[in-house]
């Protein structure tokens, strides 16, 4: 099943990182196929989230529930929807020039067809997110002084 895999040095601190991800809220701004959020409850270790993604004839929504570890870690536990499973989580350690942020994702639709369909996809779509995450942190937190650099990525379909 698809499976997601990156480390990214970026420029921004673990605690700007964790503070992006962690503002579930404000995924359908910027975040390609995200076209709704709604927050159910929200402490400072966990929030419980719906989010709907779109993407050509497809709309789904499913709710999780999100272990915020502040500044370091957050993890993501499938709760319902159209998911086997989800396994999610962001590590944020921090680096001389900003943070290296380590990026996992790995998930089964239980449509056949919607697997299907996303699994063709899937490696650029979960790239062109990262980046979006990225971009959205140089739109909140300006440009940065130094240039990003990618540590090798894996992906698994």
């Amino acid at each position: 099943m698809p499976r997601y895999a990156e480390q990214k040095r970026v420029p921004y601190t673990p605690e700007q990182m964790f503070d992006l991800v962690a503002d579930v809220g404000k995924y359908p701004q910027f975040l390609p196929w995200c076209i709704g959020a709604r927050i159910r409850t929200h402490t400072q270790e966990e929030l419980v989230a719906d989010l709907t993604i779109g993407f050509g004839p497809f709309r789904e929504s499913f709710t999780s529930r999100v272990t915020l570890q502040h500044p370091h870690t957050i993890v993501v536990h499938y709760e319902n929807g159209p998911f086997k499973y989800l396994n999610n989580r962001w590590h944020f350690l921090a680096d001389p020039n900003g943070c290296l942020v380590d990026f996992f994702v790995d998930f089964e639709f239980r449509s056949r067809m919607l697997q299907m369909a996303i699994g063709s996809v899937f490696a650029e779509a979960v790239r062109r997110m990262v980046y979006a995450f990225l971009k959205r942190a140089r739109d909140v937190y300006g440009p940065p002084a130094t240039a990003m650099h990618a540590v090798p990525a894996t992906a698994k379909g």
